[in-house]
Order: structure tokens, then sequence, then C-alpha cells
């Protein structure tokens, strides 16, 4: 500073007077700025503005801040109520979708059950079929070898020795048969090939007992294809029937008293 003050009194020097006088006076003028001028006070006050300028600006980006924390919170809750709210859907269809399957394989498995059960029950009656077939087949070749004769369903026996018609029966029941029942003509027809030149008890009586003659089978049925020989039947205390050797093959029936000891043919079927 005494270097500028130097430095303008030798400019004076060369200067006019007038123009001494105005240069003096800003010289001094300056002088006396320079003298008022303090650099801590400028430091000073430079350092509070800066300060209060920082802090207002920290004040400002905090607020930010805790906005931009804010939206980022609230942003975060809706996305997660949003996949909450997804994954409940989801899972709440999933599981219908699984209940519903359920009850569908339920019944199925009801319905595998029931055919199951039945497939057992039916396997059981072609069991028990079998067995009555097995039987049935054992007992073919048991009353085959005892000499029965087998014509449609059904077999036939001969006796080799004479009973009364009771006594007949009796043999044939203990035979797991009854004196034979002749439905049609064929049978009849077969009942007189088997006795050949014999007198045979057949299955059916006068149950009457009297005048009207009530002919019935052993089973209970009426009688109602009748081969009786001409003149038959015509005895009123002969209440059983014999099938004749009469030179007709059919037409030989014949009524005799209970009490007669004739052979007898038995009859039963394979489906009893």
């Amino acid at each position: 500073m005494s270097w500028i003050v130097s430095h303008d009194v030798n400019g004076i020097l060369e200067l006019g007077r007038g123009e001494r006088v105005e240069k003096v006076v800003d010289i001094y003028e300056s002088a006396d700025a320079v003298r008022g001028h303090d650099p801590n006070t400028e430091m000073e006050d430079f350092t509070n503005r800066n300060i209060s300028t920082q802090h207002t600006g920290g004040d400002t980006a905090w607020s930010r801040c805790s906005r931009l924390t804010a939206v980022c919170l609230v942003l975060l809750c809706v996305l997660l109520l949003t996949v909450i709210t997804v994954m409940w859907v989801k899972f709440t269809a999933e599981r219908d979708q699984l209940q519903t399957s359920n009850y569908n394989l339920t019944i199925e498995r009801d319905q595998l059950q029931s055919r199951y059960n039945k497939l057992i029950t039916e396997r059981e009656s072609v069991q028990r079929d079998r067995d009555r077939l097995h039987l049935r087949l054992s007992e073919l070749d048991k009353v085959t070898e005892q000499g029965w004769m087998y014509f449609n369903s059904s077999f036939y026996y001969i006796s080799t020795e004479k009973k009364t018609w009771s006594e007949s029966r009796q043999d044939c029941r203990k035979r797991g048969a009854d004196l034979v029942i002749i439905n049609s003509r064929e049978e009849q027809y077969l009942v007189s090939m088997m006795r050949g030149d014999r007198k045979a008890w057949i299955g059916l009586t006068d149950t009457d007992k009297g005048n009207n003659q009530d002919w019935k089978w052993v089973d209970g049925t009426a009688l109602v294809n009748k081969y009786w020989r001409a003149g038959e039947p015509n005895g009123l205390n002969e209440h059983c029937v014999i099938t004749d050797h009469g030179s007709d093959s059919v037409q030989n029936w014949a009524d005799y008293q209970c009490t007669h000891s004739f052979f007898w043919i038995c009859e039963k079927s394979i489906f009893r």
C-alpha cells in the first residue's frame, strides 16, 4: 500500500496543479477505503453466508430424500399387496382344482371298487357254477357206471328186481330220483325200449282213490299226454300205472293195484 502512495505522489509531480489537487483527493479517498477494509470481517461474512447456504440446501435435500423414501415404501407395500393377492388367487384356484380332482378321483375309486366287487361276485358265481358242473360230471360218470341211460337232459334207470309201487318209489328216491314222468311221445317210446318185455311201474297214480280217476304224476302235475292201452284204465281198485309189454310200443299203459310187484323205472334230471 505504501508503494501505491509513493507511486501516486511521483505522478502528482508530473501533473498540473489543478490535476494535482484532484489526484490527491482521489489518492486519499483510495487510502481511506483501503484503511477501512477488514479482511477478517469479509472472510467471516463469507463463511457465515456459505454455511447458511449449505444448511438451507441440506434441509431441502433431506426433505426430498424423506419424500422419496416414503414413496418407495408405499410403492413397495402396494407391490407386496399385489403379489400376495395374486398368490392368494392362484392358491385358491389350485386348491379348488385339487378339491375337484380329489372328488372326481373319489368317484372313480368308488366306481372301480364297485366294479371290483361285482367282478369278485361274478368270479365266485362262476366258481360255484364250475363246482356244480364238476359235481354233475362226477355224477354223470357215477350214474353211467350204475346203468343209467341219458336222454334229453335226464337219466333213466330200470330195476333188476320187482317191488310194489310204493317200494319202487322209495328205491328211486334213495337214488336221488323218482318214478319216471312221461311228458312226450319220444319219452314214452324210450321207456318202452328200456323195459323190453317187462312190466314196469311209472310215476302215475289215481289220487282220488275212487271212481273219478284223478290221475296225477308224482310231482303233482296233472296228466296231459295219455298213452293208455285200449280199454284202459278199467279197474275200480287199480290206482297205479305200469307200462305194459303189449305190441304197441307207445299206447301201452295199464292201471293195476298198487300192491302188485313189478319192475320200475326211475328218472332224475341233471338240473335238479
